[in-house]
This record gives C-alpha cells, sequence and structure tokens, in this order.
C-alpha cells in the first residue's frame, strides 16, 4: 500500500488532476455546454431545470469525450499521460450511479481509469501505475434504486426549485441558462461564479441535454480566466441500457495502490479501538497519537487554525491541520519522515521531482508545485515531512510553509 509520503511531485500533480478529474466524471450525467446545431427555446433558470428533472427517464449512457487540462504543464513533469497531458476517450453511466471513464492514452502507455461503483471510487493513472481508491459516502436514504421506464418520479414543483437556486445564490453568482448545442443534442448550459474571492476557483460551467436532463460537458476556471483550465466534454452521445460488466475494474498487476478514504475500515485508517472511539480531534489529541514533534501553530498565513486531526499516511499517524475556512483555507499534513522521500541536500531525486521549482522553507530544500487553481510545497525538516496545499497563489502557501 502506498502512503502519502511515498508521492513523487509528478504522481502528487496527476493525483490532483485526477482526483478533479474523478469528481467531474461523477458529476458529468449532469452536465454539458454549448455549440453548433439546433437550440432549445430560451427558458427561466427554474423551468429548464424542473423540465429537465421531470423528462424521460435515461436507463444508461454511452458517450465518447475529450478532456482538456491546462492545470499543469505535463511536458515539465516528464509527460504525465492522459491524465496530465489531456486525452479523448469513452464515458458509461448507469441509471443506478455507475460511472467509468476511460481516456485513452496517445503513445499507447495504457488508458486512465476513473470508475465509482456503488460505494467505491477508483482511479487508475497509467504514467506511475498507480491506483487511487476512496470509499463514498452512504447515501441518506440506503443505495440507489432503480425507477420504472417513463417519467421521473417525485419531480420538484418550481416554487421548491427556486427556493433551493436562492440558497444557492447565496455562495455563487448563476448565469443563464444559455440555449445551445452539444454533441449534437439541444442543451442549456449555466456558468456558476464564487461569491466568495477567498480561493483561486474563478468558476463552474454546467451544461445538459434540454430534452432529457443527461450532462455533456463540465468545465472549471480558474479565477480571472475565460479559459477552463480542466474540461470533460461529451463529442458523441447515446442512450440505452449498459451492461453492468463494464463497470468492473481490475488494477494490471503490480499497479501501486493509495487509499484516500478515511474510516474505509483498511489498516492505514488506524487501530481497532481508534476507529471505534470515532475521529481524535484536537492539537493535544492528536500530539498524543503521533510519534513526531507537532508543529501546529495556532496562525499561519493571516489564518488562524481551525482544526486538527488525526489522519494517517501508510501504517503511521499523521496529523492533517486546517488554517481558515471557505475556498481561501490552507491545509497541512504532518508526517513522520522515513528517509526515502527526502527533500534536503543530497537527497536522492525521485520521478517527476527534478524539473519542478524548487523552493527553501526555513533552511531545508523542499518542491513547489504552482497550477492555477492552488499551489503544494512539500518539504522535510527535523524528521517531519510537510505538505502545504491549498487554493491559494504561491506565496501565501510559501508563507503558510515558513511559518511551521
Amino acid at each position: 500500500m502506498q502512503s502519502i509520503r511515498d508521492l513523487s511531485t509528478q504522481r502528487l500533480a496527476a493525483t490532483v488532476a485526477g482526483l478533479t478529474l474523478a469528481v467531474t466524471a461523477g458529476s458529468t450525467i449532469a452536465i454539458a455546454a454549448t455549440g453548433g446545431g439546433e437550440k432549445p427555446a430560451p427558458k427561466r433558470l427554474d423551468r429548464a431545470v424542473h423540465d429537465a428533472l421531470g423528462g424521460p427517464q435515461v436507463k444508461g449512457v454511452t458517450a465518447k469525450v475529450r478532456f482538456s487540462n491546462h492545470l499543469v504543464d505535463a511536458s515539465s513533469l516528464g509527460g504525465g499521460g492522459p491524465i496530465l497531458s489531456g486525452a479523448t476517450g469513452r464515458f458509461w453511466a448507469s441509471d443506478d450511479g455507475r460511472v467509468r471513464l476511460e481516456l485513452q492514452s496517445p503513445d499507447g502507455s495504457g488508458d486512465a481509469q476513473a470508475v465509482i461503483d456503488g460505494r467505491r471510487a477508483q482511479l487508475y493513472d497509467p504514467g506511475s501505475n498507480t491506483v487511487y481508491r476512496a470509499t463514498l459516502p452512504a447515501n441518506r436514504e440506503g443505495a440507489p434504486r432503480r425507477k420504472a421506464a417513463g417519467k421521473r418520479d417525485r419531480t420538484p414543483g418550481i416554487a421548491q426549485i427556486d427556493e433551493v437556486l436562492s440558497k444557492i445564490s447565496r455562495r455563487v453568482a448563476l448565469a443563464g441558462p444559455e440555449p445551445g448545442n452539444t454533441a449534437g443534442k439541444p442543451s442549456y448550459s449555466v456558468r456558476a461564479t464564487p461569491r466568495s474571492r477567498g480561493g483561486l476557483l474563478g468558476g463552474l460551467s454546467l451544461a445538459w441535454d434540454a430534452a432529457k436532463g443527461v450532462p455533456l460537458r463540465a468545465s472549471v476556471y480558474a479565477r480571472g480566466s475565460s479559459s477552463p483550465v480542466l474540461e470533460l466534454a461529451a463529442t458523441h452521445v447515446s442512450y440505452g441500457p449498459v451492461p453492468r460488466s463494464v463497470f468492473s475494474f481490475r488494477p494490471p498487476k503490480g499497479a501501486k495502490v493509495v487509499d484516500m478514504s478515511r474510516g474505509s475500515g483498511h489498516p492505514t485508517d488506524g487501530p481497532r479501538a481508534e476507529k471505534r472511539g470515532g475521529e481524535i480531534r484536537g492539537v493535544a489529541a492528536v500530539r498524543r497519537k503521533v510519534g513526531f514533534p507537532l508543529a501546529a501553530p495556532a496562525e499561519l498565513a493571516g489564518r488562524r487554525r481551525s482544526e486538527v486531526r488525526l489522519i494517517h499516511s501508510g501504517r503511521r499517524p499523521a496529523a492533517l491541520v486546517t488554517y481558515g475556512r471557505g475556498p481561501g483555507a490552507i491545509a497541512v499534513i504532518e508526517s513522520e519522515a522515513d528517509g526515502r522521500s527526502g527533500s534536503g541536500p543530497g537527497s536522492k531525486r525521485r520521478e517527476g521531482q527534478a524539473s519542478l521549482p524548487k523552493v527553501t522553507i526555513n533552511g531545508a530544500s523542499g518542491q513547489e508545485l504552482r497550477t492555477p487553481l492552488g499551489s503544494a510545497i512539500r518539504f522535510k525538516r527535523a524528521g517531519t515531512s510537510y505538505v502545504v496545499l491549498g487554493s491559494v497563489a504561491p506565496g501565501a502557501a510559501e508563507a503558510a510553509a515558513r511559518g511551521l
């Protein structure tokens, strides 16, 4: 089992992009964008949402897709495969919530896979031969149930939709729906822009099939940019049942596994006694459990400490400390250094690290990953490994790292 501290910077970059991709894939059966071709009639947002939710039940979706990634410069990381470079591929979704996205590597080095099958999500990065796994939260009402063909039941009324849109509008500004055409389907698209200026996220663009309510494209924008940094778009779509076998995925033999779940029952979640007692929080409680001097200062980069939580990196206890709240929050992962992922002078260069910017943190050499949506810094000092990350500019991340 691979641990957080063992990840090379290239793999860290692939993880950031890939997990974003997995989330997008999981949401993409509700998304689309504009293009040429027949367009639907203009509608108010509440009416467009109502009609989409009340449209004919779709038993499954099969699509050809295009994924674009401008989050990181793949060439500076020595490639990175379809997740970092972008690619074309295929997408499937069933009416019970199962999803599979396959991005085809142009050089034949292997296809990237993102699969949601029930409560488990898996992302396979062929560039590093690594599988990232996570257990998804349980549905409050239990497992999804299949609905009979025809109209969807319990379609909310316009008043209910207006109430929900009003609550959403308190946090984000909604623009649209804009009539358009995506993958040959008349569609509506909506742009959501955060009202808070705390982070680097500029907005999301979502669109859906006007007749069936099925999403066809999702775009993620950085603040101040009119071009998406991440985009997953359908180029051809067909509707109909998808065989259950499509969502069965077994990693290649010898693939490394990173478990991103908390409380999943994996040994990396900690002793059973700790799991029965619930999550361990607070500076004093976490300090007693970790085997290294916990920093966790009261303030970093002008943000007050908001939470300290015990997590695990590999089989060792680690600490997750967050500063601030909302989009501009900064997270710090502190774990015991094992000497294999060293960043100090004389340490051996590892895959994906050589061409990234170097940064000095209070005398310790580290690596810095900069993206339009956020920054991440990793360094090791006095037997402790630190990872600092957030949807913040590099200066803020560096200031936080130097405050540890």
